[in-house]
């Protein structure tokens, strides 16, 4: 086979991709419900809730998060936080926070219990504790606008939903990081379809540990988090459980309502997202070849075969990286993306693949995970992956 035939293959292949892709894409991009829209009446009768935040050395964003959701514009809410073997101020601060409001009542852990990971059973913990006919699931890090919650619980009161999950605004510094951040959010709309979540009939699903906001009847007769309880996913994999379970989902747009200064360098970003990765293939060697294969291929290959190739190769390429570009700006616009910013995409998908690959090879070295300080085995998590 000669280059240009190799080239052409390709060319095809990449554009076959991105160009059904990226008008699917585009024609769903207005299909999630934009949280601030949401009109809110000042009478209408709201269940009482119950937001639960795990919090392990989270000194640097506590105070500011959990000032904003006390100041949650909510008539009947209780706060519990779990402070979860926490080695610097977090406990402090807690404790002076308390004292200054009776709505919010701090768990402590001091040891974890073998078959969880620590955030699982942070949640499910400070979920004993709640009282309300809802609980919600949010990190320590999440600042809330005032009206989010009397917003969402309005949608959920009228459309009946079990289980209801945001996609945040993450406020990060640079145009590089928050590329990346959009470049996982196309890739997330790719795989799962989270507009798709609200429809019974179909499999789709989507969870966010930003806000998972769930009835918590449903959330008890599925055990709680104990069937997430070894996943480094356990956001995700939630509301797969949920919707497994016949459970009603819906996901909304929180832009402008919930933010999360989700990390603030690139080295922040590459540990962070290293947990997830490899869970995310279900810890198996041939997804990510695969996907590796797959990305370098399809996403990465047509900007450097533009100027490799000529002729109807290269036009394939262009119309790839065209369709690639404006994609990006199109459906993440929402989201404050530009067309331009697409032109990171080589180097975020690059950045992707670098960290899944990493993820792969050091779970498989050290046998197992290292999250927040914590080992877990791989042997363990695998188990616990194929049982869920």
């Amino acid at each position: 086979m000669d280059a240009y035939t190799i080239h052409l293959s390709l060319a095809m292949l990449a554009a076959g991709f991105w160009v059904p892709a990226g008008i699917w894409l585009m024609l769903n991009r207005h299909a999630l419900t934009v949280l601030a829209s949401i009109p809110v009446e000042d009478d209408q009768p709201l269940p009482t809730v119950s937001v639960v935040i795990p919090a392990r050395n989270e000194e640097r964003n506590l105070e500011q998060a959990l000032e904003s959701v006390l100041a949650l514009d909510y008539p009947d809410l209780e706060i519990i936080v779990v402070n979860d073997r926490s080695t610097d101020r977090t406990g402090v601060i807690l404790e002076k926070m308390a004292e200054q409001d009776p709505r919010l009542t701090v768990v402590t852990i001091d040891s974890l219990p073998a078959g969880w990971i620590g955030k699982p059973y942070a949640l499910h913990r400070g979920a004993q504790h709640a009282r309300g006919e809802f609980i919600l699931f949010t990190d320590a890090d999440i600042v809330f606008d005032p009206s989010t919650l009397r917003k969402t619980m309005a949608h959920v009161q009228t459309h009946l939903f079990d289980h209801l999950t945001l996609i945040p605004q993450g406020a990060m510094p640079g145009v590089f990081l928050k590329t990346i951040s959009a470049t996982l959010g196309i890739f997330m709309f790719i795989l799962f379809r989270p507009w798709k979540a609200r429809n019974p009939r179909s499999r789709c699903y989507m969870g966010i540990g930003a806000f998972n906001l769930i009835r918590a009847s449903a959330y008890r007769a599925m055990g709680g988090h104990q069937p997430v309880a070894l996943r480094p996913d356990d956001d995700l994999k939630f509301g797969k459980l949920v919707k497994d379970r016949g459970y009603t989902q819906d996901v909304l747009n929180g832009r402008g309502m919930v933010t999360v200064e989700w990390y603030r360098s690139v080295g922040e970003l590459i540990d962070g997202l290293m947990k997830n990765m490899f869970a995310g293939m279900e810890y198996r060697i041939s997804w990510v070849i695969v996907a590796t294969l797959a990305a370098l291929l399809i996403h990465i290959w047509p900007w450097i075969g533009v100027w490799a190739a000529g002729g109807w190769p290269q036009a394939g390429y262009a119309v790839t990286v065209v369709m690639m570009v404006g994609t990006f700006g199109v459906v993440m616009a929402p989201f404050g993306m530009k067309v331009r910013h697409g032109l990171l995409l080589p180097l975020t998908i690059c950045l992707l693949v670098y960290i899944q690959c990493r993820s792969m090879v050091l779970a498989l070295w050290r046998g197992g995970i290292v999250w927040r300080g914590t080992f877990y085995e791989l042997r363990q998590l695998k188990t616990a992956g194929r049982s869920g």
